[in-house]
Order: C-alpha cells, then sequence, then structure tokens
C-alpha cells in the first residue's frame, strides 16, 4: 500500500511552524519532524550559546539557539530548505525577518546519533551553498571532538579536527571558545 506525500508550500510551512509543539524541517515542500535532544546535547549547545552571546552582545552580529531556521534556496534545483541549526550567528544587517535567518556567518551542530549523517553529509553540502557561511561546526557530544569546515579566502572548505587539548578558533566572529568551556558539565577535562 502507497501512502500520499503531502507537500507543503513555503508559506504554509511557515504558518504551522509557528503554531505546532514540534520543530520540523522543510526540503523542497516536504516536511520532516525534528526529535528531541539528549541532556548533554543541551548542555554543550547552552554552554555554546552562553559564551557566543556573551562576546557578541552589543555588537553588529546575533546569535540564536535551536528555535531560529536557516534558510537555504538551492537555486539550481529551484527548492528552499529551512534548517534548525543547535547555534546560528548572523553579523548581516539583512537579516530582517523574523523565523528565520538568510545570511549566516556561523552555523553549529552538535552530532547526535539520530542526526549525525544528516549534519555531516546533506546539511554539510546545502549549508556550504550559502555565501554569507563562513565557518560550519560539528561538536560531538560523546567525546571532545570538534570538526571546523571553514571557508578560505578563495572560498575552498577546509577541515579542521580539534581535541581536548585544542581551542576552538571562530574567525567569523573573531572568538576562540576552550574545549572545557563547551563540554563543561558534560564530560571532565
Amino acid at each position: 500500500m502507497q501512502s500520499p506525500v503531502n507537500m507543503f508550500t513555503i508559506e504554509e510551512y511557515l504558518k504551522l511552524e509557528q503554531t505546532s509543539e514540534i520543530r520540523h524541517e522543510y526540503f523542497g515542500g516536504q516536511v520532516f519532524a525534528m526529535s528531541g535532544g539528549s541532556k548533554q546535547h543541551n548542555l554543550i549547545s547552552g554552554n555554546t550559546y552562553s559564551r557566543l552571546r556573551s562576546h557578541l552582545r552589543g555588537g553588529d552580529c546575533s546569535v540564536f539557539m535551536a528555535d531560529m531556521k536557516v534558510r537555504i534556496e538551492l537555486v539550481n534545483q529551484n527548492k528552499n530548505i529551512y534548517y534548525y541549526p543547535d547555534v546560528i550567528v548572523s553579523c548581516d544587517s539583512q537579516d530582517q525577518e523574523r523565523f528565520f535567518l538568510n545570511y549566516p556567518c556561523l552555523i553549529i551542530e552538535v552530532l547526535s546519533p539520530s542526526t549525525e549523517l544528516t549534519d555531516r553529509r546533506e546539511k554539510l553540502v546545502n549549508y556550504r551553498t550559502l555565501e554569507s557561511l563562513q565557518e560550519y561546526v560539528l561538536i560531538s557530544q560523546d567525546e571532545i571532538k570538534v570538526e571546523v569546515y571553514r571557508r578560505d579566502a578563495e572560498g575552498n572548505w577546509l577541515l579542521e579536527i580539534l581535541g581536548k587539548d585544542d581551542e576552538l578558533q571562530l574567525d567569523s566572529i573573531n572568538f576562540n571558545l576552550m574545549m572545557a568551556e563547551i563540554y563543561e558539565d558534560v564530560i571532565k577535562i
């Protein structure tokens, strides 16, 4: 037996999200429910957000956590995508939409067993199409490991893998984070 796939317009999706009790991501007309995160996932996201918020307060950049979407327009495929990153930063004055960002410079995802493949493959490919994005950061919640995808001056993406003795350098917002700050109350360093 086959089930029909419900397709939504962007307007229908955005309206649905305003009243929904759970978050959904949007991919070219299809809507996918998001799973909840673990305690460790929440702590890592919160630790990272709070450090970034303190650093960016009073400046031209804004940082958001969990409930702010990022919009990606895949012009060559005539599709729009809306994702909910764990932490997202925009320093672009054009980002005036109420429920999503178009011009993030930094996106951070905390890896979960249910989302890790999507974060590493689909989101990595789609986020890199954003001209404003300078860094995409993946943080493991099971070990002290941070992966930073960074766009260089020529537009190439480079990968840097960090461990417990390293410091996360965020060039996009001129800020450094110690692993102990990211993993506070999660993993002893």
